[in-house]
């Protein structure tokens, strides 16, 4: 039997000295066990491989730890050695009580629970009872624990996590200490995923790290465990290019030879370049992320050049592109890929929805492409016109073009003319129009258009 243990289990904190990414939550928390200002319901959220049940354990430890002696007591710095740690590190510690609201959600589960807190620790210093997931508790559920969690016996912690905060209710956001766990910055990954092979003795390319950071979303869980897939992937040594091909990302020379055949306007050479991608089995998807994510970058560097890092494998590419695109084509393109990855389910396969996100930044591009230097906002906005020329014209400048003669005035209108009796005011219609003269009343009074009750001639309907 194999005895390995991946690396998410094998590398998770057991303090708070270890804990990466979480400053203020490690802060708040050693100074309350430190100064013994401890709260009876905590809710730790955040986004899932942040920490939560994590920070969880340790602080089960801490409240119960009874030191490498024997003797000790609340504490920030649990020992590890003793009994009450030790058998919280290897989930068998009868005082410490995980459950999953996504398995136990009813009014019953909840009532149980409830019932075995009334009774007083049977090992350690306090029962823990950290609840996973709660926002998936029922209704009736959380109305039952309404009580206990307001006024819980003194030997009693409850813990809550949850990813989705939004759906709990507020009478029992009102009664917790709330910690919202951020998400893992990728520097921050990418730094403990080093530290991690430097232990294990396995070498890793900095840009494949890196990859497998942007890829993790924020969870350190999902960074560990996508490094060891991509260990057992290269065999090895993990490569920028091992790492590309597992997680069916596009090279980036192949995003890189798109953009500069659409700044050419080559159809042709695009559509190439996505049957390439169609061969070698990549997922579009991911493309139009990548893309997206590179467009991204563009942008930085064309108003924010320090903000891109100059460790990236494509950072010579992007900087010649954001010499080539406008900051506003640099827009439109990356508006057309997100407008192309929300329309990807619609498209009759990913091919075509590839492909027409590629016609569709074609077909928008501006007219007359403006190629050199990005004018920044501020020197366009401050731009005055040029000073006039001095008194004494140079040797060179060519003689001045005399002024045009100002306009005629135009003459003013003249009054309307009061209407003529008779048919005389029939008769001028069209006159010097060159259309033939209206004809005239046969005789007597004019009659009133639409008097019979028929359409006038201009099609309005009769007013009689």
């Amino acid at each position: 039997m194999s005895s390995y243990q991946v690396l998410a289990r094998k590398w998770r904190p057991h303090d708070f000295e270890s804990i990466v990414g979480q400053d203020h939550v490690v802060t708040a928390l050693t100074r309350a066990l430190t100064q013994e200002r401890l709260h009876h319901a905590y809710l730790f959220t955040g986004t899932r491989g942040v920490g939560k049940t994590t920070i969880s354990r340790i602080f089960a430890k801490a409240l119960n730890c009874q030191g490498a002696d024997g003797k000790g007591g609340i504490t920030a710095h649990p020992c590890g050695v003793c009994p009450a740690c030790r058998a919280i590190d290897e989930g068998r510690f009868v005082d410490y009580i995980e459950m999953d609201a996504a398995s136990n959600r009813s009014v019953e589960d909840m009532t149980a629970l409830l019932e075995r807190s009334m009774y007083a620790p049977t090992v350690g210093r306090f029962k823990v009872y950290m609840i996973d997931e709660v926002h998936m508790l029922s209704s009736t559920a959380f109305n039952a624990m309404l009580k206990t969690l307001e006024e819980p016996p003194e030997y009693v912690k409850f813990i809550l996590a949850t990813t989705d905060p939004q759906k709990m209710p507020i009478t029992v956001l009102s009664r917790c200490l709330q910690f919202n766990l951020r998400n893992m910055t990728p520097s921050a990954i990418v730094a403990h995923m080093q530290h991690i092979l430097e232990v294990e003795k396995i070498d890793a390319e900095t840009p494949a790290l890196r990859l497998l950071a942007e890829g993790a979303r924020g969870s350190m869980r999902d960074a560990l465990s996508l490094l060891d897939q991509a260990i057992a992937y290269c065999g090895g040594a993990v490569t920028l290019e091992g790492v590309r091909h597992m997680l069916g990302m596009t090279s980036g020379d192949v995003l890189v030879e798109i953009l500069r055949a659409l700044e050419r306007g080559e159809a042709d050479t695009m559509m190439r370049l996505a049957d390439q991608m169609s061969g070698e089995s990549i997922s579009f998807a991911q493309a139009l992320r990548d893309m997206a994510g590179l467009l991204h970058r563009i942008a930085l560097m064309q108003r924010v050049p320090g903000a891109v890092a100059q460790d990236d494998p494509d950072y010579e590419a992007q900087a010649e592109l954001a010499k080539r695109f406008s900051p506003e084509e640099v827009q439109l393109y990356y508006q057309t890929v997100l407008h192309g990855r929300n329309d990807l389910n619609l498209a009759p396969d990913e091919y075509a929805g590839f492909t027409m996100t590629l016609l569709r930044m074609l077909a928008f591009k501006p007219a007359g492409l403006r190629v050199g230097r990005v004018v920044p906002r501020d020197e366009r906005a401050g731009a005055r016109p040029a000073a006039a020329p001095s008194a004494e014209p140079h040797q060179s400048a060519q003689p001045a073009q005399p002024k045009p003669a100002p306009a005629a005035p135009q003459p003013a209108p003249q009054p309307a003319e009061p209407p003529m009796p008779g048919g005389a005011q029939v008769a001028r219609v069209g006159e010097g129009s060159g259309l033939p003269p209206m004809p005239r009343p046969a005789s007597g009074a004019p009659k009133r258009p639409g008097a019979d009750g028929g359409t006038p001639p201009w099609g309005e309907p009769s007013a009689g």
